[in-house]
């Protein structure tokens, strides 16, 4: 965008004409039903965006002209809430101080439009409150790197993330030139693995290098998409292919002990030359589960459909009788480190939902006794 001149022309505010026949929003996940949900705000004289990257505060939004803008984002109170990578938002000319460049225009952001899907994580703070990485995702891309044994704990973690989304997990094997190729041993026993791990989730070998399976993956990559994985995984490598373009930047991996240094800073959302946006992540240290009654239903679908013939409705699969999951983990069908997982996680979920309610109750106690002591004083005051 030229910023040389500070001329209307130069600088238009974004236009109302959503184009959804033609370019603008359409090609960032813009449809009829956003047009619906965004009637009330059109009426209000707002316009709408999507936020592409979101960074202390303040964020970058794309409107209908294709533009990209800074715009900032109010917290707080009076507020809406915090927005995240992906989010549809309602915009209006900021009238503080411009953000950005000199000469840039800035917008504020007026509200957030309801989500249809959010990847959430629990935040590492002490408070452990929900932490979105992306919204409106259609795909949830795990990346997995084939330089290592596959980490199916994890993998299973990450994949419960994505169904409890409302999103379809996928997982994407990555660097398999640095392992023999997409026909090798290691290639094939990481495919093995990961689809033992992840049941009915579809499995892509892949080699941002060379090539391999990369027009598989655009294929599955519709919609929105968010790539999520631990540093190291190739993520920003496998998104510069895809997009054709350097736009993230690589760093090397340490061969030590085989880990990245955390090359993509900032969540950010990109257009893929076949259509559809993908969202690059950081590397993911710590993922704590914030939630996932739905996706651990999901994710370990064999294990609770076998437990619905278990001789006893609250079986717990330790040394029951008539336990339809120990039975098919003796008769080989279940492994089973996948009910050792699935426990681990079970447990993981409830102790969060229990820290929520106790933090929840801690809250309102201090509020309660916050509005007692202002209504004391008052009383006290009113006595004089």
């Amino acid at each position: 965008m030229n910023t040389d001149t500070d001329t209307d022309t130069d600088h238009p505010r974004p236009g109302l004409d959503l184009g959804l026949g033609g370019e603008g929003l359409t090609a960032y996940g813009w449809d009829a039903g956003w047009e619906d949900v965004f009637a009330s705000y059109r009426a209000a004289g707002l316009v709408p965006g999507r936020v592409t990257r979101v960074d202390r505060g303040a964020c970058e939004v794309v409107t209908a002209d294709g533009r990209s803008w800074p715009a900032t984002a109010p917290t707080g109170p009076d507020g809406p809430r915090p927005p995240c990578t992906g989010d549809w938002v309602a915009l209006r000319p900021d009238p503080g101080p411009v953000a950005g460049p000199a000469g840039r225009e800035a917008l504020a952001v007026a509200a957030l439009l309801p989500r249809r899907t959010a990847l959430v994580r629990a935040s590492s703070s002490r408070r452990s409150d929900p932490q979105p990485l992306a919204a409106n995702v259609d795909v949830v891309a795990v990346a997995v790197p084939l330089t290592a044994p596959v980490n199916l704990g994890r993998l299973e973690r990450l994949v419960t993330l994505a169904w409890e989304s409302g999103a379809r997990p996928l997982v994407v094997l990555t660097k398999a030139d640095q392992a023999g190729g997409a026909g090798s041993e290691t290639a094939r026993t990481a495919e093995a693995d990961a689809t033992a791990a992840a049941p009915g989730v579809t499995v892509v070998i892949t080699s941002a290098t060379d090539g391999t399976g990369l027009d598989v993956l655009a294929a599955v990559l519709t919609g929105t998409s968010v790539l999520i994985g631990t540093s190291g995984a190739g993520k920003s490598t496998l998104t510069n292919a895809l997009l054709g373009v350097d736009a993230q930047r690589v760093s090397a991996v340490r061969s030590a002990d085989g880990k990245g240094r955390h090359t993509t800073v900032r969540r950010e959302l990109l257009p893929l030359p076949g259509g559809g946006v993908l969202i690059d992540t950081p590397g993911l240290r710590g993922v704590g589960l914030w939630a996932v009654e739905d996706g651990l239903s999901q994710a370990f679908a064999e294990v609770e459909d076998l437990a619905a013939d278990c001789r006893f409705g609250d079986c717990e699969h330790q040394t029951e009788p008539g336990c339809a999951v120990l039975a098919a983990i003796d008769d080989g069908v279940l492994p089973a480190r996948r009910l050792a997982s699935y426990r681990r996680l079970l447990r993981e979920n409830a102790y969060m939902a229990a820290r929520g309610d106790a933090r929840l109750r801690a809250e309102q106690e201090r509020q309660w006794r916050s509005i007692s002591k202002e209504q004391r004083r008052m009383y006290r005051e009113r006595g004089r």
